[in-house]
């Protein structure tokens, strides 16, 4: 193309546009994406070539960078060449990039129940604003972003329920090529993170005896007009395992130990999905259901009694 630009200067076009349709989180991961990974390698190309991709998808993947990592950065390049060549001063070629076969996706990682009963005693033993925020989490599975963001008024007391409208987290923003971050609190992760989740009668009996203490617009885990942030948080939640002897986990941990607990005991799948704000069922199957060997056998075994009665 006569006009062509490069995609550098393609970029910062698009900032300007998508920034509008898009929530700053959003914005500030795509921003990170084209400063560290994608301006560097084609910042001063016209044209982006399948064969320079795939070589940018070699060379990330050898640096340790996870398969994930890199495909969201692929999504951020294919975003503005296309936007480009929308605009008639890029050359945008499809192209069809090869990734090598993934290794088996791990397990979510949760607690032995003998360490999350010791966890959860502890917790109801020795009460803070900052353990029952743990005890929430235990409890409901949220992100450790919506306790953070969560307020006193975000709890229904009469039918002991929590309404899920928000997360907290801290984002990198770039502005005169120069990079800083900023604690927000936004709206959640997707559509379905928007949710209401009942609260067990134990834990609503704790809430509710702490009511002379709680102001509706202060943060609960806070209980004051200023939050603590995810990281405080999950730092106050390691060194808290730490002090009960309980081997370190995440504290995304909680969620999943929540989420392992309701299929464990046999709740249906779609209830556990809703609860947990997953965008369809499929993401909660194929993060928490894992049948052991067990299940395998008795499966096979009720197959063959079911051939024997033919």
């Amino acid at each position: 193309m006569s006009n062509s630009i490069n995609f550098s200067e393609v970029s910062t076009m698009w900032n300007e546009e998508k920034q509008k349709y898009v929530k700053r989180s959003t914005m500030s991961v795509y921003q990170l994406h084209l400063k560290r990974h994608l301006i560097p390698v084609f910042g001063e190309m016209t044209a982006v070539s399948e064969e320079t991709v795939q070589s940018f998808v070699t060379r990330k993947l050898d640096s340790g960078l996870s398969q994930k990592s890199v495909r969201d950065m692929l999504i951020v390049l294919k975003m503005v060449t296309r936007f480009g060549a929308k605009l008639g001063v890029f050359t945008y070629p499809d192209w069809e990039i090869r990734f090598p076969p993934e290794a088996p996706r791990r397990i979510a990682p949760v607690f032995p129940l003998d360490h999350q009963r010791k966890l959860t005693a502890y917790l109801y033993s020795h009460f803070s604003f900052r353990n029952l925020g743990i005890l929430i989490c235990l409890n409901t599975g949220l992100r450790i972003g919506e306790i953070c963001a969560l307020k006193w008024n975000d709890i229904n007391e009469q039918f002991a329920i929590i309404t899920v409208t928000k997360t907290m987290e801290r984002i990198y923003l770039i502005e005169n090529d120069k990079t800083h971050t900023e604690l927000i609190v936004s709206s959640p992760k997707t559509k379905n993170s928007y949710r209401e989740i009942p609260i067990t009668g134990k834990l609503m009996k704790m809430i509710r005896s702490i009511k002379e203490r709680k102001n509706k617009d202060h943060y609960i885990i806070s209980n004051s007009p200023h939050p603590i942030e995810p990281r405080t948080y999950r730092n106050y939640f390691r060194k808290l395992l730490d002090s009960l002897a309980i081997p370190e986990i995440k504290f995304h941990g909680l969620r999943h130990s929540f989420a392992t607990r309701c299929i464990e005991s046999k709740c249906d799948y779609k209830t556990v999905s809703a609860i947990l704000g997953h965008s369809n069922i499929t993401t909660t199957m194929n993060l928490y259901v894992h049948p052991n060997i067990e299940h395998k056998k008795r499966c096979i075994d009720r197959m063959v009694k079911s051939l024997g009665k033919q």
